[in-house]
């Protein structure tokens, strides 16, 4: 195990009827809240009324902010951080999956902030103080209700960051099982693999000496795929909801990566598909992401995959061939996603082929994530007739900057004054190092 640190100090309140102690739990933050949430359906359930009373009762008043859509955008987040300070607002409320709750964060990072918020996402600046959240789950497959983290996807830039801090952890989270009944199954379905994703996330790691996070990610991998059949038939089951909802948020706290190297490349992959498939869902756009990766990145520790595919796949080893053993646990991965109707091609979760050009830009995490990205992008060059740009950003990432011509990627980016994004080279030192590859690529050529 390698040093680590591990911080949640959210309240959990899980179980039928938790909702209604809500007024209780807010009113030890605030007097008056703004309630933030996506679509009308809370109010159609009654659940919209039970948390307005249970607030009253309290004596907590409350303004509304709905409209919040998958992969929150920043021109909702602005609305929200102006109507907390015209009206004095200290807490906000989130009521929904994932996405509300990100966007609640992002809208309590802006108000004590003095400039754009989008300054906290791109790196401009650090955040010093956030507005106390709260948030009710309707959607298993969160992990936002407990996280440090948030995404929001600036629409005029076409940009998608994070902003990762302790200060906007959830003070508390209620999390009933029955709130997610009428959730569209897909959704619920979707949320839950991006909870199966989140321990993968963690379990593919070269860390030693981590069995009991390994057994822990492998039961919870396996108890939610057998949940996700299960919900389809019995969406009303509470066991069966809570099973899924409890498991995703096992998955998701951080508790299973204590201690070990975590990679976080296909949720990195699945940011920036969600930046041009601004509709699609999280967790389907992983779906489809995952498979590939696997099958890119599984020869760096091939006994690590063979151990997922017969403790969690179920299946039979070949001790004459183990890379047969880990492709057919990713074809089995593959036909569970189709048979429980999640997408396997990035053109079902809203990705156009209209494209001239195809750009993918991420944030590395560590030279693991810049190695997929160079496999990838190799990949997709075989496959693809159309010009592909791609690189990492930061200091770790600056080598697919000038290496773009060996492994697919057509264009780079060089700095003519202030960098507009991390890992830049200067113009003219990026001509030279661009030039000399180019020289030597020539060179071997010749020599074939």
């Amino acid at each position: 195990m390698i040093n680590d640190i591990y911080y949640n100090p959210t309240k959990i309140l899980f179980g039928k009827g938790m909702e209604k102690n809500v007024g209780e739990e807010t009113a030890k933050y605030a007097k008056k809240v703004l309630i933030h949430y996506g679509s009308d359906r809370i109010k159609k359930t009654g659940l919209f009324d039970t948390v307005t009373n249970s607030l009253k009762t309290a004596g907590v008043s409350y303004m509304e902010l709905g409209g919040v859509k998958s992969n929150p955008r920043s021109d909702l987040v602005y609305r929200g951080i102006e109507l907390c300070r015209e009206n004095q607002i200290t807490f906000i409320l989130a009521i929904g999956g994932g996405s509300v709750i990100d966007s609640a964060k992002a809208i309590g990072y802006g108000v004590p902030y003095d400039g754009d918020f989008m300054d906290l996402y791109l790196g401009k600046a650090n955040p010093e103080s956030c507005l106390n959240i709260g948030a009710i789950l309707t959607i298993p497959g969160s992990g936002s209700e407990s996280s440090n983290g948030s995404v929001i996807t600036d629409e005029k830039k076409g940009l998608k960051r994070s902003c990762d801090t302790d200060l906007a952890r959830p003070v508390f989270a209620i999390m009933n099982p029955e709130l997610t009944y009428t959730v569209p199954m897909y959704h619920t379905l979707a949320g839950a693999f991006d909870g199966i994703v989140h321990a993968m996330e963690r379990y593919f790691t070269n860390t030693s000496y981590v069995e009991i996070s390994d057994g822990m990610a492998e039961g919870i991998m396996k108890a939610l795929m057998k949940y996700m059949k299960l919900v389809i038939n019995n969406p009303n089951d509470y066991n069966i909801r809570a099973e899924i909802m409890w498991g995703c948020k096992v998955a998701q706290d951080g508790g299973i990566g204590v201690g070990r190297e975590q990679s976080w490349t296909s949720h990195l992959l699945q940011r920036d598909i969600g930046s041009i498939a601004y509709d699609s869902s999280h967790g389907a756009g992983l779906a489809v992401i995952v498979p590939h990766w696997m099958r890119h990145v599984y020869k760096q520790n091939v006994p690590r995959f063979v151990r997922w595919a017969t403790r969690v796949m179920d299946v039979e080893v070949n001790p004459f061939n183990e890379e047969e053993t880990v492709l057919e646990a990713i074809r089995r991965l593959e036909l569970f996603i189709k048979e429980i109707g999640l997408p396997t091609t990035l053109r079902e979760v809203g990705v156009k082929e209209e494209s001239d050009i195809l750009k993918m830009a991420v944030m590395p995490h560590g030279f693991e994530d810049v190695a997929a990205i160079m496999e990838a992008t190799n990949a997709m060059r075989q496959e693809c007739e159309k010009p592909l740009v791609s690189m990492a950003m930061g200091s770790i990432g600056s080598i697919t900057r000038i290496s773009g011509e060996n492994f697919g990627s057509g264009i780079t980016f060089g700095t003519v004054g202030a960098a507009s994004a991390p890992g830049q080279f200067p113009i003219g030192e990026l001509r030279s190092l661009l030039d000399a590859l180019h020289e030597k690529n020539e060179e071997d050529e010749l020599k074939q």
